[in-house]
């Protein structure tokens, strides 16, 4: 394996040491901070997450081993396990009176008419969605709504992993073609 610099700063905080883990900070927290933004796509919820994220790596530097992979391979993981979780933990999307769903939009004082057009693009999106097989939409849904993997969502559906990727791909460019009419 080659030089990594991020392990002997983890065995060193796994043992509690306090310089260590200000090293670490100053070395990684700009990377996790890009992969939780990339994830939770809200400043401030990156921000709180990546304290956790710390208190984490804090608790369980013991439990990285050097010879199963990279010290920031190992802490984008972290950083990535944790956002998903931020994720599912989100209040589930409202349900319409007519049995669609559509996700509620934050208020920023828009006016009426950039309400009504806000509600029809929710109302298409979710009727494009319902065009696709549902093992397909939910596949979609599983990917980039709660942030499975190409490898779990093909355990999930029992499908081969190359075939989960084609499901994915052509069910995203069934949808742009919905939207785009």
């Amino acid at each position: 394996m080659t030089d990594d610099p991020i392990a002997p700063m983890l065995a060193d905080v796994a043992a509690q040491d306090r310089a260590a883990f200000r090293q670490i900070y100053s070395a990684t927290s700009a990377k996790l901070m890009g992969v939780l933004l990339r994830i939770l796509g809200n400043r401030a919820e990156a921000e709180d997450a990546l304290q956790e994220v710390f208190t984490r790596v804090w608790l369980r530097a013991a439990r990285f081993d050097a010879g199963k992979g990279r010290g920031m391979t190992w802490l984008i993981a972290i950083a990535s396990n944790h956002a998903i979780d931020r994720l599912r933990a989100r209040p589930a999307p409202s349900v319409s009176d007519d049995g669609e769903t559509v996700a509620q939009l934050p208020d920023g004082q828009r006016g009426a008419l950039a309400g009504l057009v806000a509600e029809g693009e929710a109302r298409r999106a979710v009727k494009c969605f319902g065009e696709l097989d549902s093992d397909h939409a939910a596949a979609v849904k599983g990917a980039y709504l709660d942030g499975l993997s190409y490898d779990a969502l093909a355990e999930k559906f029992d499908v081969p992993l190359n075939t989960m990727r084609t499901w994915l791909r052509r069910s995203l460019l069934k949808l742009r073609e919905c939207l785009d009419q």
